[in-house]
């Protein structure tokens, strides 16, 4: 150990008393930075196609599920369309058909037709669409 110690302070007075101090950058530290560099460049890209493939995959679930509610939806709704009882009453309700043998009403009152009164002073009702159908040939057929 002595004398490990006499010969570095030998080589120290012999090369001129100044230690040779390593170089922060060594070869192998520079080829291992490029190494390591070109690792991580050509991993970014798969990466980043990974994370925009698993996006899409997630909204074209949740697209999925949509249709599927859709689906759902529309089959309840052809279901009860094939119900005639559930046909005839929208045919009452909605276009005031009568069936044979049965003596209909419409009272015209100003309601709105669902068993409310007009309130008055209230916003002005639509009128329906055949009386404005009727009031534009009316008004297309004045002279100007």
């Amino acid at each position: 150990m002595a004398r490990d110690s006499e010969n570095a302070a030998a080589r120290d007075t012999a090369g001129g008393g100044e230690r040779r101090a390593n170089p922060a950058l060594t070869s192998r530290a520079a080829i291992l930075a490029v190494v390591v560099c070109a690792i991580a460049l050509s991993l970014a890209y798969p990466v980043r196609e990974y994370i925009a493939q698993r996006q899409e995959i997630a909204e074209l679930q949740a697209e999925e599920r949509e249709a599927r509610k859709q689906v759902e939806q529309l089959a309840q709704r052809k279901q009860q369309l094939g119900d005639k009882s559930y046909i005839e009453r929208e045919a009452k309700r909605r276009l005031h058909y009568c069936m044979p043998g049965e003596k209909c009403y419409i009272v015209l009152d100003g309601g709105g037709g669902n068993g409310q009164q007009a309130s008055p002073g209230g916003p002005a009702s639509r009128p329906p669409w055949y009386e404005t159908l009727w009031r534009s040939v009316e008004t297309a057929d004045r002279p100007r």
